[in-house]
């Protein structure tokens, strides 16, 4: 199943035009603008309440600070982008260029979510941390909204990246999963959504209301400021920053899932080799393994439905999986025929086993093709013969004409062979049909007098000019129209039989072999 899944990711990597820098360089620019949407809205806020709260926050605002948030920023955006780039480098260059990742290697893209988290939380505590030592004596207020901002930007800065980023490493992290079943711990649906709310709904509105309680009781927030400017950069800040990240949570959930719902209809329409990539280990990571094995699960069910097929034929594969085939049988009226090559075992001493079994092979492609547009069923294979019955398993009118509709057709199909003799025997009659052998194994076939005549037959009909036989008992079960296109030979004594069988044979039909011209040449001389 591997090979299989496998088969859509290295398409995927054939028909990208993105080198090792270019996707590295993508990577990079997620997390920078990650890293950057975060910066903007931390500023914001800290500027709506810098303006209007005591001196010791509003002394954040200076031209020194100004600079330093700048530079803060390119830093951390720097150091976030190319120290993840850096880690997940030697990955992205085994995928791009194909080769197999060894064990390290592999083991990148699956820890990928962690290490970058750890680097973009590392460059907020570090900027922060820088921060505060510039503004170590603004007082206890704006040390505290320094803290609480350079937390809420990490988390912030760390979850976007995740979301953002995750999107471009999926191929790499698929491939890297087809060697290990260990993917990315990422949250899970449920989890996504929460930190959803707790970062654009949560924190925001605890901060408003935060804020007007402080500027209720008087407490860092002067009662004679006003607080409606720094709510409402609040309320825009959770406004758009709720919008981005909704936007942003729904792809990472929709499209695994529309991946898997596409598929679905794939395999829906009889596409069981269709996979879909798992590069997750969460609940959504699960549904794509669920999916995966229940395809390879169809499609292993539907080889061997095949492959049953092929040695009992579609109708008897179709009774037995529907459950309905049972080893009692029962006796019903069929038609059977039998088809006999003549001098096989002279042919298979004087040519080749290639050439041979080749020959086998395109007589029992014709008589297989005759026998199953007609609707017959190919009991089984004897040797150089094929034994076909009609009426079972399942019951149909007119198995007579199809048995002998059948037989005519085979005298003209057969004859294109060349080197190639043969005899076909037609018979009707009751016989047990049904399955015979051990409870753990068997096979479906027919037994009866029908069958041993039509061998019989089909051995005569080695000899006679149609090399075509049908008995009697068929020729009065078949309708009118098929019952004229043969005449009657007359009666014919079969070897083991104790009555004389009534014998009739196709009009207009001579089949004329080089075994009769063998044998005129040698009465001519």
């Amino acid at each position: 199943m591997r090979r299989r899944h496998a088969r859509g990711i290295e398409q995927g990597r054939l028909n990208s035009t993105s080198s090792a820098p270019t996707l590295l360089a993508r990577y990079a620019a997620g997390l920078t603008l990650a890293h950057t949407l975060a910066a903007a809205e931390v500023v914001l806020v800290v500027l709506s309440l810098a303006r209007g709260t005591g001196s010791g926050i509003h002394a954040l605002l200076s031209l020194k600070n100004l600079f330093t948030v700048v530079g803060l920023v390119v830093l951390g955006s720097v150091m976030a982008s190319v120290g993840a780039a850096v880690y997940v480098a030697p990955a992205v260059r085994w995928y791009v260029t194909g080769q197999e990742p060894d064990e390290r290697q592999s083991r990148v893209p699956t820890l990928i979510v962690e290490r970058q988290s750890m680097i973009e939380l590392a460059s907020w505590a570090l900027g922060g941390a820088v921060f505060l030592a510039v503004n170590h004596a603004a007082g206890p207020d704006a040390l505290l909204l320094i803290g609480l901002s350079a937390l809420f930007g990490g988390a912030a800065a760390t979850c976007m990246g995740y979301l953002i980023t995750f999107r471009t490493l999926r191929p790499v992290i698929a491939m890297a999963m087809q060697s290990s079943d260990t993917g990315p711990r990422l949250p899970g649906v449920r989890a996504r959504l929460l930190i959803t709310w707790l970062l654009c709904s949560a924190m925001p509105c605890g901060a408003i209301a935060l804020l007007i309680l402080l500027h209720v009781n008087g407490w860092v927030i002067e009662k004679a400021l006003s607080v409606e400017m720094p709510a409402l950069v609040l309320s825009m800040v959770a406004l758009l920053l709720g919008l981005r990240a909704i936007s942003v949570v729904s792809r990472s959930i929709s499209e695994p899932v529309r991946e898997v719902v596409d598929a679905m209809a794939a395999v829906g329409c009889g596409d069981t080799d269709r996979f879909v990539d798992v590069y997750e280990s969460s609940d959504i990571g699960h549904l794509q393994r669920g999916f995966n094995r229940m395809v390879a699960g169809l499609a292993e069910r539907e080889l061997l439905r095949d492959l049953f097929g092929r040695h009992v034929g579609v109708d008897v594969a179709r009774r037995a999986l529907a459950g309905t085939a049972t080893a009692d049988g029962e006796v019903r009226d069929v038609a059977v025929l039998f088809v006999d090559l003549a001098g096989s075992t002279q042919l298979a001493a004087s040519r080749p086993p290639a050439e041979v079994a080749g020959l086998l092979n395109e007589f029992f492609r014709i008589v297989v093709a005759e026998v199953d547009r007609c609707g017959g069923l190919i009991n089984k294979f004897e040797g150089d013969a094929v034994l076909a019955v009609f009426g079972v398993p399942l019951h149909t009118d007119g198995w007579a004409d199809a048995a002998l509709r059948t037989a005519r057709a085979l005298g003209h199909e057969l004859p294109q062979l060349a080197d190639v003799d043969f005899g076909v025997g037609v018979s009707a009659g009751p016989v047990f049909a049904g399955n015979i052998g051990a409870e753990n194994r068997y096979e479906y076939t027919v037994i009866g007098d029908p069958v041993n005549e039509a061998a019989r037959l089909a051995d005569q009909a080695k000899n006679c000019p149609t090399r075509i036989m049908a008995s009697g008992a068929v020729i009065a079960a078949a309708g009118l129209d098929e019952a004229q296109r043969w005449q009657h030979r007359g009666p014919l004594h079969l070897r083991g039989r104790p009555t004389a069988t009534q014998v009739f044979e196709p009009r207009n039909v001579t089949y004329y072999s080089l075994r009769d011209a063998g044998s005129d040449a040698r009465r001519q001389n």
